[in-house]
């Protein structure tokens, strides 16, 4: 099989980008090859608020990944995000249709749609269907039926769902630049992908993405996801405290915040201070940087805490081994790894991706660990099923997305 390009598009708020990489089976390593970033137009919280807008920044980022590899980019897999994402539980019950007990792959895939067969609130599309575990027989724990021997089979299952107007405005916006969608994937379980290992998922971990206008967190234990939620407070929020605080423009706010931010105000000196007016001619006012970094302090445990009071709901606030994982363009922030450790009262890192090969030095900023995700999330399904990988159905009609969420299950059940 000829090797294509691969290619992960994060449409984010503030920025698109993209990744492009290639899998070689030879060597079981996937290398990114190009990428792209440009400011956003047409999108206001992940939504797509003015399609033509949307088109030209899409497009403008696939072309530079374009230059950088030297061929055009024919199909991409898509992030998605926002505070619009909802999740909801679901289970699939089937009996085992041979005679001699044995599960194969279409009971597997009989129970899954049976777990599908849920009232889903009006305006909704499943985006994916996440076995969380299997029963045969009253056994439960059972991480993959297939090749064992039952009559009853039953899956527990996480289902993802999207509103119906933002997938479909997403995925025109995507179409009209002349690409094809490989996948449309939850933003944070892509992510989850690149930068979570193994062992981490295992021993229960929180994936937290600081995006620019929202959080999105990811919760996994023993392997599987246990939940996914969006907080509607980014890192936007602490550039507009910064705005209010010091009466100047975000503009102004945005380069203090980057220049001199840092989220834990005891490591500051109460007698630093800046002139705004380095930053803009009509300012001229003294500040201190101990105030700065309060306003910092002050938003950035907000959004910890109401990320951790989603963890008290689950009975999972300070017990997860594994720790909180952040990623995203907020978790630059200097300090913010302290503040977590302390919120959350867990061991807290920021999340890099693994396994990275590239030779591109802009890839290692944490604003491009959803890009990096979404190319790994597509090298890993080329790894896993070359033959079928590329007879993905078309998304182009939302009414084929129930069936396309079924196709997804090889992959999902070994995520």
């Amino acid at each position: 099989m000829k090797e294509r390009f691969i290619t992960g598009l994060d449409i984010g708020t503030s920025y698109i980008r993209a990744v492009t990489g290639q899998f070689n089976p030879q060597d079981n390593n996937f290398y990114i090859i190009g990428c792209g970033e440009v400011p956003s137009a047409g999108i206001s919280k992940g939504i797509i608020v003015s399609i033509e807008d949307a088109v030209s920044s899409i497009t403008s980022c696939l072309e530079q990944s374009e230059r950088m590899i030297g061929s055009p980019i024919e199909r991409v897999f898509v992030g998605i995000s926002g505070a619009q994402i909802i999740t909801q539980e679901s289970k699939g019950v089937v009996t085992v249709s041979r005679a001699n007990g044995e599960i194969r792959e279409d009971d597997v895939d009989r129970a899954v749609q049976a777990a599908q067969a849920v009232a889903t609130p009006p305006n909704y599309e499943i985006l994916h269907v996440i076995p969380k575990g299997f029963v045969i027989d009253n056994q439960s724990g059972i991480k993959d039926p297939i090749g064992m021997t039952g009559i009853r089979l039953e899956v527990a299952t996480q289902i993802i769902l999207g509103l119906s107007s933002q997938i479909k405005n997403l995925t025109k916006a995507v179409y009209r630049t002349g690409v094809e969608i490989d996948d449309l994937v939850l933003s944070v379980l892509a992510n989850a992908e690149g930068v979570l290992a193994k062992r981490q998922k295992e021993l229960g971990v929180a994936l937290v993405n600081i995006g620019e206008s929202t959080t999105a967190v990811a919760i996994f234990e023993e392997g599987d996801l246990l939940n996914t939620f969006v907080i509607p407070l980014g890192s936007n929020h602490i550039t507009a405290d910064i705005a209010i605080g010091l009466r100047t423009s975000l503009d102004v706010a945005e380069s203090i915040k980057l220049e001199y931010g840092q989220a834990v105000s005891e490591n500051v000196n109460k007698k630093e201070e800046i002139n705004l007016g380095d930053f803009s001619e009509s300012e001229s006012e003294n500040v201190s940087l101990r105030y700065i970094s309060e306003i910092i302090e002050a938003r950035v445990e907000e959004i910890f805490d109401l990320v951790d009071k989603e963890l008290i709901k689950l009975d999972r606030s300070g017990l997860l081994p594994a720790g909180i994982i952040l990623t995203g363009g907020g978790a630059q922030l200097p300090g913010i790894v302290e503040v977590a450790k302390k919120r959350f009262r867990l061991p807290a890192s920021v999340g890099l991706p693994l396994n990275i090969n590239t030779a591109i030095d802009k890839i290692n900023n944490l604003s491009f660990t959803t890009a990096i995700g979404l190319a790994y999330w597509g090298a890993s399904s080329v790894g896993r099923e070359p033959s079928k990988m590329f007879n993905l159905p078309s998304i182009k009609s939302l009414a084929d997305f129930g069936g396309k969420a079924q196709k997804w299950l090889k992959s999902l059940l070994r995520f």
